[in-house]
């Protein structure tokens, strides 16, 4: 029997509450300081540009729109990377974020290994999309639910006893759900240990840009290329371009040596002829046409840049305002990044303060920070302490 997704479910319940004080923390959507969903300037600006230019609408090839997978490449690996020189990296468009991880998922499981470890806690769909996948899902501990910290310790030894040639998971930036991430020294370690044990990273990069700017949020990326990982990378552009409902994504391999590569693009093709045939136009479309061009690439980054810059400020107005009105210590969520925070609430509080203060968010506690604004913060603030 078909279980409703914890994340969708919860949307679709705030939906049905009828009580005009309500507000949503869950859906990981940015929400303008009006609370509503926007479409970014420099959107809007590319899809009438593409009104008076598209003369077309026909399949697109299998891998996908040629000039979107180029561009993915320069987003996540910097334009200068070795693996554009060698031609050590492929990339198809896929279905979003999710859409690739699937891809990535049946790709290994069909060749390289079965087994995916993936970090306590982790993005709920992650499990059901790699079991889809035909792999078989296992744990590494990485937040600490005592400190609220990352449990780097512990997170080494886990990886330390992984077989060989397993498939670890790992969060590039804005960790999903509990924003806290590896600093750069962190990840220098675990590449070090991922090389030497022959684990093979599978990276989710669905928050570019949110954390501390387009290209901050990829060093971890770069650094395990130049380091000579061989690698996947599941991106999407829904979060940064605002583009939810395009499901524009890409899966990016990263190999040895060009023939390899070659030969990964091939099963990946084979792998979505089978599945959806091609991925959608559009919002690759959209993509491509802000990033070449030069005023709306740089209007695309302002607006980024505001996104992310909200989300900071709510983060220090809720800490502020938790720390003002109780004695609980919460400097821990001054090092947590992006959309998402753990507030270190359990799931008899969460479902408190769903039930009797109309506060919606997954029974982890975890808060989308987007879903905040100064006029609902304290009210939220106070629901809270009153469940503690």
């Amino acid at each position: 029997m078909y279980e409703d997704d914890p994340i969708l479910g919860l949307n679709e319940a705030f939906k049905q509450d009828t009580r005009e004080r309500k507000i949503n923390l869950g859906v990981g959507v940015y929400k303008t300081a009006d609370l509503t969903p926007s479409i970014l300037n420099c959107v809007k600006k590319a899809e009438a540009q593409l009104l008076n230019t598209e003369r077309e609408k026909e399949y697109l090839p299998i891998a996908g729109l040629p000039e979107y997978r180029l561009i993915t490449q320069k987003l996540l690996f910097g334009i200068d990377s070795s693996v554009f020189e060698d031609n050590r990296v492929f990339t198809v468009q896929t279905l979003g974020g999710s859409g690739s991880l699937r891809v990535g998922a049946e790709f290994l499981s069909q060749t390289i290994s079965q087994e995916i470890y993936v970090p306590t806690p982790t993005w709920s769909n992650h499990k059901g999309l790699f079991q889809g996948g035909g792999m078989t899902v296992k744990n590494y501990p990485y937040f600490n639910s005592e400190t609220h910290r990352l449990d780097f310790d512990r997170m080494i030894h886990a990886l330390e006893q992984i077989p060989s040639s397993s498939s670890v998971l790992l969060h590039v930036c804005c960790h999903n759900p509990t924003g806290v991430d590896l600093n750069m020294d962190q990840w220098k370690i675990v590449s070090e240990l991922m090389l030497d044990r022959g684990l093979l990273p599978f990276f989710d990069f669905a928050y570019q840009g949110f954390g501390t700017g387009i290209e901050e949020d990829a060093a971890p990326l770069r650094l395990f290329a130049d380091a000579g990982h061989q690698m996947l990378v599941a991106s999407s552009n829904s979060k940064n371009f605002g583009l939810y409902g395009e499901r524009v994504g890409a899966l990016s391999v990263v190999c040895s040596h060009s023939e390899s590569a070659t030969r990964c693009g091939s099963m990946l093709k084979t792998l979505i002829r089978s599945n959806y045939s091609s991925p959608s136009i559009h919002g690759a479309r959209i993509v491509s046409t802000i990033y070449q061009s030069d005023s709306l690439r740089n209007e695309w980054k302002v607006e980024l840049g505001t996104m992310r810059e909200r989300i900071k400020e709510m983060r220090k107005s809720l800490i502020a305002s938790l720390s003002a009105k109780c004695d609980h210590d919460y400097s821990f969520l001054e090092k947590q990044v992006g959309m998402f925070s753990f507030c270190g609430l359990n799931s008899e509080q969460v479902s408190r303060l769903q039930h009797e203060y109309g506060l919606y968010m997954p029974s982890s506690g975890r808060i989308n920070v987007a879903g905040l604004n100064q006029q609902s913060l304290e009210y939220v603030v106070e629901s809270i302490i009153a469940v503690l």
